[in-house]
């Protein structure tokens, strides 16, 4: 178990934010799509959906990301449940960059 450092981001937390920014399009990403990316990745696999979207759930309360429900009709046409879809914030931009250079600090800074 990684244990969180006041005002640092976890590592789950980095890879959802470049991965969600990668993925993300005018309309945002859905937690699936964001779990078979982080999955396919050959350095660290997710080890429970239950995980990752607890994360997205944190990071949406610290302003990391925004979150809203798709459109009821696009998911009914295509035969599927309603997806939740992620934006990464500005904050999210933001505490990645500062997550990224050596030294920083982090989490708290970004979100001044």
């Amino acid at each position: 178990m990684v244990r969180r450092r006041k005002g640092e981001l976890l590592p789950l937390e980095v890879d959802i934010l470049a991965t969600g920014l990668d993925l993300q399009a005018e309309a945002g990403f859905y937690g699936f799509a964001l779990a078979l990316e982080l999955s396919g990745d050959g350095e660290r696999r997710l080890t429970a959906h239950g995980t990752l979207y607890k994360a997205l759930s944190r990071m949406s309360e610290a302003g990391l990301l925004e979150s809203r429900w798709e459109d009821a009709a696009s998911a009914e046409t295509e035969g599927r449940p309603r997806r939740r879809l992620y934006r990464v914030t500005g904050a999210g931009v933001r505490a990645l960059e500062a997550a990224r250079e050596p030294g920083a600090a982090g989490l708290r800074e970004a979100l001044a």
